[in-house]
């Protein structure tokens, strides 16, 4: 049996034990209300767990995070926990999504945090590897997977080989966690596109599930990067969403220009000082290529620096 150990302090409910069961681990001594979550971090184990689960005619949800996991991650593993059977979370710090090396060292990690809210919000089994278990010994891939066209455009261009390493880890986590349904927010919504594209393009027994943005009360999209915002930048940092939403009023009024939209949204931006704009782009929402004739939704996305912090948001439009 491969390892198993529980992290967190406390006990763990019924329904949980019972999910351990379903997958045919079992219960540890002592495990007994949340939180507390079943940690497995090499591969074989998460393969061996899910496999099991399938076998016994359960439904499996696959969430893929980066840790450091906040109500937007939680709201994607209640969603999966209401829908499958046995929901597994990732926790994994992609360095393939890292151009700088001080940026990778720098991200949050807290596992014992991640698995405790993980299990509070139903998860079964937080599937937590080194980089050396997905990527072997060498700790970087030497085949990757890139998405001709929608890894190349948008935010593929302001950060080179991003996805790339988005749709190679996914590709080895599909791989490894089998047929399933996979939670992804809409936040990161080119990352979307991207990962259903790779499940389509290679035949991949997996569903992907685009998941609403979680926000704060005054509109600002949860992220793990809010944490860099200082008191005046928190402030100031929803009127990223409230420019983006002028934009779909504008589309709502009856305008079509593409190029008067974006204008439109980076001025509305433009009245916060604080924000530094990248980019404000309108694309269709099904191919995030530029509208066309038959284009029947629009999707706004824009990119700010609001201090250290580089945020993203997006919203929807009808024709």
């Amino acid at each position: 049996m491969p390892t198993l150990r529980v992290v967190g302090a406390g006990r763990a409910g019924p329904s949980f034990k019972e999910a351990l069961r379903r997958v045919g681990w079992p219960v540890p001594p002592g495990l007994g209300v949340a939180p507390g979550a079943a940690v497995v971090s090499e591969k074989a184990a998460l393969r061996m767990a899910l496999d099991q689960a399938r076998a016994a005619g359960l439904t499996v949800g696959l969430v893929p995070t980066m840790g450091a996991l906040h109500r937007g991650h939680t709201a994607l593993i209640r969603r999966a926990a209401a829908e499958c059977d046995v929901v597994a979370v990732t926790v994994f710090v992609n360095p393939l999504q890292f151009d700088r090396p001080d940026d990778l060292a720098a991200y949050p990690r807290s596992l014992d945090h991640d698995a405790a809210a993980a299990v509070a919000a139903g998860a079964s089994l937080v599937f937590a590897p080194s980089a050396e278990e997905v990527y072997g010994s060498g700790r970087r891939a030497t085949t990757l997977v890139h998405v001709e066209g929608l890894a190349d455009r948008l935010e593929g261009a302001a950060r080179p080989g991003h996805f790339d390493g988005v749709a190679t880890v996914c590709a080895k986590l599909f791989g490894v966690a089998g047929p399933c349904r996979a939670y992804f927010g809409e936040k990161d919504f080119q990352q979307v596109a991207v990962v259903r594209s790779l499940v389509h393009d290679l035949d991949l027994s997996v569903e992907i599930v685009a998941c609403p943005t979680e926000r704060e009360a005054d509109g600002l999209a949860l992220s793990s990067r809010n944490a860099l915002l200082g008191q005046d930048e928190r402030v100031a940092a929803p009127a990223l969403h409230r420019a983006l939403l002028a934009g779909a009023d504008l589309v709502a009024g009856g305008e079509r220009r593409p190029a008067a939209i974006a204008a439109a949204v980076a001025e509305e931006i433009g009245r916060e000082p604080l924000f530094r704009l990248e980019r404000v782009d309108v694309v269709d929402a099904d191919t995030l290529e530029p509208p066309g004739e038959h284009t029947a939704r629009l999707r706004i996305l824009a990119a700010a620096f609001l201090g250290r912090a580089r945020l993203i948001d997006n919203v929807g439009a009808a024709l």
